[in-house]
């Protein structure tokens, strides 16, 4: 190994490292190939797929199409593309080809009133796009369940959206009209439309040679920006393969389905004279399943092919997967100096234990490949008789075992992917306890996910961002759930990398991963653990594991809260705000502070000044909310606090006795699921 790193120069390292940045850097799927960079319309940005916190029942899809979209960019927003086929592709049964459910968003453009250079005026919507949902199943005829569905249009501010010359309508309101259900028995509730982006990553860091800036010095690249989405709420036995609703078990491997999405334009594009016309059979030009995999495993020279192949085509890029760059800066053989801020928490095992001996799992070594053909994987996913030689190809294809079923297959639930919780004699080929089955033996990149896993409530304390890493973490450290092998539900089964949440934080799962943590989960320690005791509770936990859990890849969570309901995602910024987001409101008496989210959840609809001793505040709140409003002196002391409640979307008001207070100068405070959102001074007269 040392021979091999020696044969780069200094100037090859710093391409590398360069190299890095560029492909890591991009935030998600946002221009994360040098075609699709040039064609913002069509590019995916991200993927979600989770079981609906509000019904059960049903699983949630949303693709993301469209990065970096500032709300001030006018006079022409973006909106959804005429020319592009959006398509979100459904894999529920492996012995079949191609999709089994294939969903086709087209997308219509009028202008409603062209004399104006306004996008908004007096009830008119310039660039007003509809959409027509298609459907196919196992690659039929595609046939029309939704007709002449409604994209709301940009948030672009209070006179254009909420004003009587604009729409004369809150935009909440328009929101939940766009919402439609499909025709036929499928079931599916879909809404196309501008909303927040909910991914979250420090791309100034991350650009910056690999200068990962950690907890508050991280920086959100995506803050205040939105993205366009198509978001679906499909009933589970809709998306079962046998129609079924109820599975099995929680792990249930007849409910695992396996889910991408794509854009696709004509094949021959003809510029007039103001005009646009195409022809020609729609080719893909951009794609996406796992998050992140054309950023941080593709390399430059093949991202545009990626882009242009189907999962069932991703035979080609096995090798990305085996011996993944990103390694190069976490290994301390190749360049992990040179990268501190990653190499300094996330490492990778080069000395792990297994019954025949350590094992070394960097760059370019056997890893587990020393056990092949050994009584060890016999009946283990290692097995060639159980799943060929895909995880175990050959001696220099290390992390075969682990980033490609993360990837490529899913994880199934069977030995040695299972919690070493349990794992009899520190074996960690022994089977142990189960925590993840999302395995689909069709080769190729998909968000996988199995719809059978519960759902972790959002309001819980085990919920976590860190998905099936904190699943692991609890499942090997917490006595609810280390105490058997048995299979039992673990909070956070159903985060990812089994689907994904909105929460989920997958650029910093991703990065652990390929560090080593789910080896270490599974029982292959890193090479600080000198554990002696047979007991599973201490073992494999060690120094550099906790480190590695620790690590974060920047800011940890969105910028701003989800709903929750369907769509979940939040209202897009608001333009008239841009992306310095302040109070609106021109009374003297108002002291604007930049509010953490906007458009506001909940705001002030008066400002009572002076206020009596009977006032009435007027709040008005655009979802769900906990509502608060606090009275504070000039010095900061808590004076009254006027409510403290849960309320849905609308206006209210609230009275509020002050004839106890002195008169003077006080602060009224809203907050809004605890996080302030508006101050407003106000002057008291007894």
């Amino acid at each position: 190994m040392k021979k091999f790193k020696y044969i780069f120069t200094k100037l090859s390292m710093v391409l590398a490292i360069a190299g890095l940045c560029y492909s890591t850097a991009q935030a998600s799927s946002h221009r994360e190939a040098p075609m699709i960079s040039t064609d913002p319309l069509a590019d995916n940005t991200d993927l979600y797929a989770f079981r609906s916190p509000d019904d059960t029942s049903t699983i949630t899809i949303i693709a993301n199409y469209i990065p970096f979209e500032k709300p001030d960019g006018g006079p022409n927003w973006f909106t959804f593309g005429e020319n592009v086929r959006y398509e979100i592709h459904i894999k529920n049964d492996a012995t079949t080809k191609g999709d089994d459910i294939t969903y086709r968003f087209t997308f219509h453009v009028t202008n409603q009133d062209p004399t104006t250079f306004f996008r908004i005026r007096l009830g008119k919507e310039n660039l007003h796009t509809t959409y027509t949902l298609e459907k196919s199943v196992n690659g039929g005829t595609f046939t029309t369940i939704v007709s002449n569905g409604v994209v709301p249009p940009p948030n672009i501010g209070p006179r254009s959206i909420d004003g009587a010359a604009g729409l004369n309508k809150s935009y909440s309101s328009i929101m939940k009209a766009a919402v439609n259900t499909a025709t036929g028995s499928g079931g599916e509730k879909v809404f196309c439309g501008p909303v927040d982006d909910p991914f979250f990553v420090d791309l100034g860091g991350i650009f910056d040679l690999g200068a990962v800036r950690q907890g508050s010095a991280a920086r959100d690249g995506l803050r205040k920006q939105n993205v366009h989405t198509i978001a679906m709420q499909i009933p589970i036995k809709t998306l079962q393969k046998s129609g079924k609703s109820t599975p099995a078990s929680i792990l249930d491997p007849e409910f695992v389905i396996g889910v991408w999405a794509s854009a696709s334009r004509p094949q021959i594009t003809t510029l007039g004279s103001g005009t646009v016309a195409t022809s020609g059979n729609y080719i893909q030009v951009s794609r996406l399943g796992m998050p992140l995999t054309n950023e941080a495993i593709i390399p430059v020279g093949m991202k545009d092919k990626w882009n242009a192949t189907t999962p069932a085509g991703d035979s080609l890029f096995v090798k990305y997967f085996t011996n993944p760059e990103l390694q190069l800066y976490m290994d301390q053989s190749a360049f992990a100096t040179a990268v501190p801020a990653i190499s300094d928490s996330l490492t990778i095992q080069s000395s792990s234990f297994t019954p025949l001996g350590n094992v070394n799992f960097q760059i370019a070594q056997k890893g587990l490949w020393v056990l092949k053909g050994t009584s060890y994987v016999k009946g283990t996913a290692l097995d060639d008789a159980v799943f060929g030689t895909i995880l175990l190809p050959d001696s220099m294809s290390p992390r075969a075992v682990d980033i490609l079923p993360i990837f490529y297959t899913g994880v199934p639930n069977l030995a040695p992917y299972q919690l070493a919780t349990g794992k009899a004699g520190r074996n960690p080929l022994a089977a142990g306890k189960p925590f993840i089955n999302n395995f689909m033996p069709t080769l190729g990149d998909m968000l996988r996910l199995n719809m059978a896993t519960p759902i972790t409530d959002r309001s819980s304390k085990d919920f976590s961002s860190l998905g099936l890493v904190w699943t692991a973490v609890l499942g090997l450290t917490d006595s609810r759930y280390n105490g058997s092998t048995a299979l039992q539900w673990i909070p956070n089964m159903d985060g990812f990398p089994n689907g994904r949440r909105l929460e989920d934080d997958v650029t910093r799962i991703e990065m652990q991963a390929v560090g080593g943590v789910v080896l270490a989960a599974i029982g292959l320690p890193f090479n600080d653990y000198n554990g002696t005791s047979k007991d599973t509770l201490s073992w494999p936990l060690s120094g550099k594991l906790l480190s590695n859990i620790r690590w974060t890849a920047g800011p940890t969570a969105n910028d701003t809260s989800f709903t929750t309901g369907f769509p979940f995602e939040s209202t897009p910024w608001r333009g008239y705000e841009g992306n310095s987001v302040t109070s609106t409101f021109t009374d003297s008496s108002i002291t604007g502070i930049e509010l953490g989210i906007a458009p506001p959840s909940a705001y002030f609809n008066n400002q009572p000044n002076p206020f009596s001793t009977n006032t009435t505040f007027l709040v008005h709140t655009t979802d769900l909310n906990q509502l608060t409003i606090r009275i504070y002196d000039m010095q900061g002391h808590l004076m009254s606090t006027v409510l403290n409640e849960r309320r849905p979307a609308g206006t209210y008001s609230f009275n509020f006795d002050a004839s106890k207070l002195p008169s003077g100068t006080y602060f009224g405070v809203l907050y809004s699921n605890g996080n302030v959102v508006q101050t407003a001074r106000l002057i008291h007269t007894n």
